[in-house]
């Protein structure tokens, strides 16, 4: 990107992977940026590879540009081109007037095909790769803090926790809370509430803070609101969170206390959330903790019917969150 925005260009991009994200920045700003308007018209071409074959794409690339410094095509849906090797005498030798961009998502191409070993030897071979989830919220802080703005750790968090590790949803939302915000603003929980519709204080978040406190009223209220909005609070996205809250809880107990640095880089997270985890390694013992990830995975079984009679969702959750604080 840093090389697109100086105008440095390649005459072959191949962008595949399982992250579509980072796929789609490449190719929107070669698409949105080498040419202007008045050339696209007759220079930039935008095909599908479901529409496609090697030779009609080979005879694309080798046309040359009119008035304009490139000759622009990019093949989106390239996972569904087939023949690869037809186009690898192009590969080798491409035109410096022609801006071949491949889109090939969801999956790693072939790298034992001849035209696949040509693009990663003669293109820019870039593979897009899911992030880990604990490497989502310092994305977030990125995305946010290159458009000039800041957000609190609580409001990213909160973000994973119902978007998930998408990143083109989490960063379209973000667009449209800084649509929101003064210029320099902070993205916080009630911006969220009030913009996504994502309530600062019945949220999957706010369950593990009161569980690991052992506020039995908050936690239980919290569960009765996620009874009355089953479609919003589905088990399965409620569950991981927990496993992922009482094993960072663990692995928290099991680390040496006084580097509070340390303790969050191994656990992945934000050092601002370190306070819930020494509130709560407070309250559970290891063998505590053992239990309820116990647990946990019975009531994960349980909701999938595995085993025992499937309980409704909100009873589900009374009953495990029961066996957690007691």
């Amino acid at each position: 990107m840093q090389e697109l925005r100086r105008k440095v260009y390649q005459p072959i991009y191949f962008l595949c992977g399982d992250e579509e994200y980072f796929i789609d920045q490449i190719s929107d700003y070669i698409e949105e940026h080498v040419l202007d308007e008045a050339e696209k018209e007759f220079n930039q071409t935008v095909v599908y590879g479901r529409d496609l074959d090697m030779m009609e794409l080979e005879s694309m690339v080798k046309r040359y540009p009119m008035m304009a410094s490139y000759n622009v095509v990019i093949v989106k849906e390239a996972q569904y081109l087939k023949k690869w090797e037809h186009i690898s005498s192009y590969i080798e030798n491409p035109s410096d007037s022609s801006i071949l961009v491949i889109c090939h998502k969801h999956k790693k191409p072939d790298g034992r095909n001849k035209g696949v070993k040509a693009f990663k030897k003669s293109a820019v071979f870039f593979e897009s790769k899911k992030l880990y989830e604990n490497q989502i919220a310092p994305w977030i802080e990125q995305r946010v803090n290159a458009e000039g703005y800041q957000i609190h750790p609580k409001a990213s968090q909160l973000l994973i926790e119902f978007l998930g590790t998408d990143l083109s949803k989490i960063s379209n939302e973000i667009s449209k809370l800084l649509i929101n915000l003064n210029e320099g603003g902070t993205i916080d929980a009630m911006l969220i509430e009030e913009n996504i519709g994502i309530s600062k204080d019945y949220n999957v978040f706010e369950l593990n803070n009161a569980l690991g406190a052992r506020d039995v009223l908050k936690a239980n209220r919290i569960i009765q609101h996620f009874g009355k909005n089953e479609g919003a609070f589905p088990v399965p996205m409620i569950l991981p969170s927990l496993y992922r809250f009482f094993s960072q809880l663990l692995l928290f107990k099991s680390l040496p206390a006084g580097n509070p640095k340390v303790a969050a880089s191994k656990m992945g997270i934000n050092p601002y959330f370190l306070k819930d985890y020494q509130m709560a390694a407070k309250n559970f013992s290891q063998k505590k903790i053992a239990k309820i990830m116990s647990s946990l995975r019975k009531a994960d079984l349980r909701s999938k019917g595995v085993g025992v009679d499937r309980l409704p969702n909100h009873q589900l959750l009374q009953e495990l969150v029961f066996e957690i604080l007691h």
